[in-house]
């Protein structure tokens, strides 16, 4: 009996000593989350970032803080049928702004490395842009120009939805044969080349194959991918091929795992499929009312939440994407891009943004040394955002 005692003490104290160090860790480290929608979600639901959530949200200010979120890039967005997309971003920018201005203890707008040091010194949520979508700058360099001194510090090239200059993933592979151009026009490559003057990073997700080997070999700074996954795990159109993920590492930029079930899991699609299927009917009525999936989909998902838990798989497939990508081209070149709040379906047990820690505490277990940690939870992005500035 004494013996069971002791090895039943014993295995507790490993437990909590384990338990300590993942959290220690955790919220010692620099964390940086380069993509975020709560901007979207929080105009569209007509609620706000610094008020308590709950479960109508994946974010707020106060589990930013349980979460251990030292630095949050929002994203600045609007489909490609939004009217006077520039007009958008600025609102969106606004609303953010008046969150961070109505909480300065708490929040604080950052340009640059400095700054974002500053705030984690300060206890403070560092907040940066990102603009999701190069049609929110409506073909023009000056709007361009206007969205980094506000604050943008990357721009996706294309949403799912091309513009004049840049074709995304989504009609390079669904629409090839209809498509004016391809890839990046003369005007594309010079959207590239004044992002890498002003230091704003060239946000590689979205877009299609071409546009992505037509930035690389236009681009003179390292590019970031902020929310995207590995092709070889999961064959959606919007992941990385083993080839794109090289040249990624060889131009030294950073690709930012995105949490989407959807972007994780190849079987995910399947479960969707007859998810659709079961509810056609009712699909087919929203689909009448507004022709973008992505809002149908998120209405059916938020009024079937119990079908939907069953469909998510394991963390550990995220896990599987960043093992991928440090194992091809090494740990210096992976973050984190969660899409927390522009997503409808995460992994088993992260739910919300309070979960972080334990992407942490699987990734200690798959042997990760703290240092390498540190680089995957926000050291990259750092680095990558100082070297854009130079």
């Amino acid at each position: 009996m004494k013996k069971n005692l002791l090895f039943l003490l014993i295995v507790t104290c490993c437990i909590t000593a384990n338990a300590q160090q993942y959290k220690k860790l955790h919220f010692d480290a620099i964390l940086i989350d380069t993509h975020n929608d709560i901007p979207s979600t929080a105009i569209e639901k007509g609620v706000s970032f610094d008020q308590d959530l709950g479960a109508k949200t994946n974010s707020d200010l106060h589990r930013m803080q349980q979460g251990g979120v030292d630095a949050q890039v929002f994203s600045i967005w609007c489909d490609g049928n939004k009217p006077n997309p520039y007009a958008w971003a600025n609102r969106e920018m606004d609303t953010v702004m008046a969150w961070t201005n109505r909480n300065p203890k708490e929040m604080m707008q950052s340009f640059t490395t400095a700054d974002i040091m500053k705030a984690v010194q300060q206890k403070k949520l560092a907040v940066l842009f990102g603009v999701e979508g190069g049609h929110m700058i409506e073909n023009d360099l000056n709007k361009l120009d206007k969205l980094y001194k506000r604050g943008a510090r990357y721009m996706t090239l294309t949403w799912n939805n091309s513009t004049d200059w840049a074709t995304s993933a989504l009609d390079e592979t669904t629409k090839a044969d209809s498509l004016k151009h391809k890839g990046l026009t003369n005007f594309g490559k010079q959207v590239v080349q004044r992002m890498n003057t002003l230091g704003m990073m060239v946000d590689l997700s979205h877009v299609g194959e071409q546009t992505f080997w037509d930035a690389i070999h236009t681009t003179s700074k390292p590019v970031i991918v902020s929310h995207s996954c590995v092709y070889a795990l999961c064959p959606f159109r919007r992941n990385l091929k083993d080839d794109q993920i090289k040249a990624v590492g060889k131009n030294g930029g950073v690709i930012h795992v995105n949490f989407y079930s959807g972007f994780l899991d190849s079987m995910y699609e399947r479960r969707t499929e007859l998810f659709n299927a079961q509810h056609k009917t009712e699909i087919d009525s929203l689909l009448k009312i507004n022709p973008e999936p992505y809002f149908a989909d998120k209405f059916m998902f938020e009024k079937y939440p119990a079908e939907v838990v069953a469909m998510r798989p394991p963390l550990s497939l995220l896990i599987d994407h960043i093992d991928y990508i440090v194992k091809m081209i090494g740990v210096d070149h992976v973050g984190l891009g969660s899409d927390f709040d522009g997503v409808n379906s995460l992994p088993q047990q992260l739910d919300d943004i309070t979960t972080y820690p334990l992407i942490t505490k699987a990734l200690l277990e798959r042997g990760y040394s703290e240092k390498d940690i540190r680089k995957i939870l926000g050291g990259n992005f750092l680095r990558i955002l100082k070297a854009n500035s130079q």
